[in-house]
């Protein structure tokens, strides 16, 4: 009995020990991954303002990103020398001037490094994970430079303490078990035991979706339960590292997808102007008789439908430089209602505008926020019935000391059911019978390039509502 005692602690403790191993491998790997993500998507936020050097623009965006986690940033340009940084990453010049990443890289080339950082607000030092990885732009290989990040990881050894202890606890109480059970009931608990060893093992293996089937309410079902907990909580770990690289690979496919499928629209575009021109010259003969000219109207019908979707779907693929400058968006507005105006008149629509006084002009792209404006009105047209309304509002609204112009459109038509109010930016969805599912898909693209926002809101009654932010000044 004294050798199955001494055969179950070592059993257990070499299981333990294993867990703890893979349990304090994973949390660091989560870290890394974590790190990578956050930097990635700080990239993408600057990713614009970066490659025009808009120093200012950067600094306001890191300096809102810092958290008590995100320790510091640091932009370096294509030669390595530092470019915008938060104050606490400029006074450690160790982490404000040298870039790891000097020299030629490639997109995946990461830099991890632990460092103590001499002092943080506690007033002792602190452990970070600093992650580097390069920028690229879409189309080139050279790198334009790179984004340094640190991680605090003063959270790291409180989980791995938590870990230990409940390995700790969950093997004392597994070695309680044993000892006791081996004295009084050795015959009853040794199938038990050997379900419990069998599970741990398959844990320690990765296997975190295994559960230990013992339904004793005796201290070996607590054990079991443990376990369970223990295996459960690995394992929507490990789902959430999954997921986090599945939308990785996700979002790169659809960028490798957008640039081919912009590609085969060249290349449609090209043959369909020949055959449109050829269509139009046949047309004109005298020789053809009314069937075969209705034919050909049929043809040319078809044709323009097609370069109709081809020069959307280019539109919505291609990456505009905005042309900024001061415009008021009740004049940008009242031409977009222009455009409209004689189809709105011909459906007898009433328009009502409310627009704030003296709003203050905003540094946009006039011709892209029409094309916004006048996307979401006709919408709105095909959506009422004869006779609708259709409400157009302006305002100046201050979020976090900063002018923005609120943009309202909403109308009494058939609505969009609220389950849809995320689908309908997505490029191809829609809920018409007719058009390509591009238009605000578009809309909010531009929308965002501005810094902006645009999405559904609810409102009373019938129809939909659209609301666009635009941003503003900063307030002093």
């Amino acid at each position: 009995m004294i050798s199955a005692v001494l055969m179950l602690i070592f059993l257990i403790g070499l299981i333990l020990l294993v867990v703890e191993k893979r349990e304090v491998e994973a949390i660091f790997e989560d870290e890394k991954k974590k790190g990578i993500l956050i930097a990635e998507n700080i990239i993408q936020l600057n990713l614009k303002p970066f490659l025009f050097w808009d120093e200012e623009g950067i600094r306001e965006n890191i300096e809102n990103e810092i958290n008590e986690k995100l320790v510091y940033i640091v932009f370096y340009n294509r030669e390595g020398n530092s470019f915008v940084a938060n104050n606490l990453a400029k006074e450690n010049e160790d982490i404000y001037k040298k870039s790891n990443l000097e020299g030629e890289v490639r997109e995946g080339d990461y830099v991890f490094q632990s460092r103590m950082l001499e002092k943080n607000k506690y007033g002792h030092a602190e452990k970070i994970l600093e992650v580097e990885t390069p920028i690229f732009t879409e189309g080139t290989q050279k790198k334009w430079g790179s984004i340094k990040i640190g991680l605090s990881l003063e959270d790291v050894p409180k989980q791995i303490r938590e870990t230990r202890l409940m390995l700790i606890f969950i093997g004392g109480c597994g070695l309680f078990i044993g000892i006791l059970g081996a004295y009084l009931l050795a015959k009853r608990i040794t199938n038990p035991l050997n379900k419990l060893v069998e599970g741990t093992i398959k844990v320690s293996r990765g296997n975190f979706s295994q559960k230990i089937e013992i339904e004793s309410k005796d201290e070996i079902g607590d054990l079991a339960h443990s376990f369970n907990e223990m295996s459960h909580q690995l394992l929507l770990t490990k789902e959430r590292v999954e997921l986090a690289n599945r939308k990785l690979i996700q979002a790169e496919k659809l960028a490798s997808n957008g640039r081919m499928s912009a590609g085969i629209a060249h290349e449609i575009r090209n043959p369909l102007t020949s055959v449109k021109l050829n269509i139009q010259k046949l047309s004109e003969s005298t020789h053809l008789d009314e069937v075969e000219k209705d034919h050909l109207s049929i043809a040319k019908e078809g044709i323009s439908q097609i370069e109709s979707f081809v020069k959307e779907f280019l539109n919505f693929s291609r990456v505009y430089k905005l042309n900024l400058n001061m415009f008021s968006i009740e004049q940008i507005m009242e031409e977009s209602i222009r455009t409209l105006s004689d189809s709105l008149d011909l459906k007898r629509i009433t328009l009502k505008r409310d627009y704030q006084k003296d709003l203050p002009q905003v540094r946009v792209d006039g011709d892209k926020m029409r094309q916004v404006f006048l996307n979401i009105l006709r919408n709105a047209y095909e959506a009422v019935d004869e006779g609708g309304k259709i409400n157009v509002s302006l305002s100046q609204i201050v979020h976090n000391y900063k002018e923005k112009i609120q943009v309202e459109i909403s109308d009494d038509g058939i609505g969009i059911p609220e389950k849809d109010w995320e689908n309908i930016f997505e490029p191809f969805y829609t809920t018409k019978y007719s058009g390509f599912g591009l238009g605000l898909g578009l809309a909010r693209k531009i929308i965002e390039q501005h810094n902006g926002l645009i999405r559904v809101k609810k409102k009373e009654g019938k129809g939909s509502a659209f609301e666009i932010i635009i941003p503003g000044k900063d307030r002093k």
